[in-house]
């Protein structure tokens, strides 16, 4: 599905990801180059069935360049810029969440994998993030 996701732009399909559960401080990088994406702080449960994250780092590059995303969708691709592997997409209803950028990053988790932080790495937790 990685594969299909990053290389032919597909999706999959909502709620399948395990990354919807990931709760633990740490980075989410690249699932084919580990380039840093997003930061752990940034992600929230939009209830959509994808991860999402109000904000990201230089890692993600936005296309505006589709017109039909941007004008009939209201939305824009997001890849990552260096591999340019399809993430997902970014819509501006950040607001319906009270996230502080008004934006929502809907990315793919088979895009995506998961860096715990050093700290994390540390103490024991169970898989969904919480320390026992």
């Amino acid at each position: 599905m990685g594969y299909r996701v990053l290389h032919d732009g597909e999706t999959e399909p909502p709620f399948s990801s395990d990354l919807n559960r990931e709760k633990r401080n740490g980075t989410y990088v690249c699932a084919a180059c580990k380039t840093t994406l997003f930061a752990a702080a940034t992600k929230f449960d939009s209830g959509s069935g994808w991860p999402s994250f109000y904000a990201a780092l230089p890692g993600v590059s936005k296309d505006e360049d589709n017109v039909v995303d941007k004008y009939v969708n209201m939305r824009a691709e997001v890849r990552c810029s260096s591999c340019g592997g399809h993430l997902g997409h970014v819509f501006g209803d950040g607001m319906i969440w009270r996230v502080p950028t008004g934006e929502r990053f809907c990315v793919n988790g088979a895009a995506l994998s998961f860096r715990p932080s050093s700290q994390e790495l540390d103490e024991p937790s169970s898989p969904s993030g919480e320390k026992p």
